[in-house]
C-alpha cells in the first residue's frame, strides 16, 4: 500500500497543528532531555526479569532470582558496584539482619566505614 506525499501531508499537518502545544511542551522546560533513554532502559528491566523468570526450575527459584536482579539494578542505579555490595552483605550478614536499613545500596558504605574504624584504630 503506497501513500502519496500530498495525502500524507493532508492528514499529518492538521493533526500536528491540533496537538502542537503538547508536542512542543518539552521545549518550554529548561534542561528537558531530548530523549527518554533512561526511562526506556528502566522499562526493559521488568520485562527482562519476567522473561528470565520463565527458566527457573521452581517458583521459589524465580522469586530469589528476581530479588537478586532487583538488587543488582538498584546498585547500578545508585552507581554502586553490585559485586562489592553483595560481598559486603555476606561478610556482615549478622549486622544486616539487625539493621537492614543501614545496609541499603545507597548507604552501606557508611556502615562499612563504621565497621572498619575500630579495626583501623587497633592497627594504629
Amino acid at each position: 500500500m503506497e501513500f502519496s506525499p500530498a495525502l500524507t501531508m493532508e492528514f499529518i499537518l492538521p493533526l500536528t497543528l491540533k496537538h502542537w502545544e503538547r508536542l512542543t511542551q518539552f521545549l518550554r522546560i529548561a534542561g528537558a532531555p531530548l530523549d527518554n533513554n533512561i526511562l526506556e532502559r528502566a522499562l526493559k528491566l521488568p520485562i527482562r526479569v519476567r522473561k528470565n523468570s520463565l527458566f527457573y526450575a521452581t517458583e521459589h527459584g524465580a522469586y530469589v532470582g528476581s530479588m537478586i536482579q532487583s538488587i543488582i539494578s538498584t546498585c547500578i542505579a545508585q552507581s554502586v558496584n553490585p559485586v562489592d555490595y553483595l560481598t559486603s552483605l555476606q561478610m556482615y550478614k549478622t549486622d544486616v539482619r539487625l539493621n537492614p536499613s543501614a545496609w541499603m545500596p545507597w548507604n552501606y558504605k557508611t556502615s562499612l566505614a563504621d565497621k572498619s574504624a575500630p579495626t583501623q584504630a587497633l592497627a594504629a
